[in-house]
């Protein structure tokens, strides 16, 4: 579970585009991704200053890499942003981050545990981890997802929508 101290992953620093230190983000979170945005990688802080490409893949440009070596040089790190420094979301929206970790219930039954929040085609899906059998996946629609209870760690999931019995 995710504390209000723990930075939001933004996205992982991917191979170089060009000649002026601009890169490729992998597992791109996009509102965290925006130009004059402050991003954490490794150690230091810096500001987007680029943002071009497509929203399924973005290239940034980053104040203070200014050539394909320093690009490479930041190749496989992780950009967070601080939570204080994030956009506001809306209701029935949450971080990824803080639902990991969170139990998932169908009513009084224990299912398992937030592995992650993956991204499909179709919409975003729990993994969760299940003792003695196979990861289930959620997706996060309302037929599936009776409530989700971030402050409690908690979400209650309707398996008979997931043809579990």
């Amino acid at each position: 579970m995710a504390g209000p101290d723990r930075p939001l992953f933004a996205g992982r620093v991917g191979r170089p585009h060009g000649l002026d230190g601009s890169f490729y983000v992998l597992e791109p979170n996009l509102p965290l991704l925006e130009v004059g945005m402050t991003v954490t990688v490794g150690e230091r802080s810096r500001t987007i200053s680029r943002r071009a490409g497509q929203d399924s893949r973005p290239i940034l440009g980053l104040d203070g890499v200014s050539d394909r070596a320093g690009a490479e040089a930041l190749r496989g790190q992780e950009l967070q942003v601080p939570r204080e420094r994030a956009p506001q979301l809306e209701p029935d929206e949450w971080w990824a981050e803080d639902l990991e970790g969170c139990r998932v219930q169908d009513g009084e039954r224990m299912v398992g545990t937030v592995r992650r929040l993956r991204v499909l085609p179709s919409c975003e899906v729990l993994e969760v981890a299940r003792e003695g059998s196979e990861d289930l996946l959620v997706p996060l629609v309302s037929d599936a997802v009776r409530n989700i209870d971030v402050e409690g760690q908690l979400i209650d999931v309707d398996l008979t929508f997931l043809g579990e019995r």
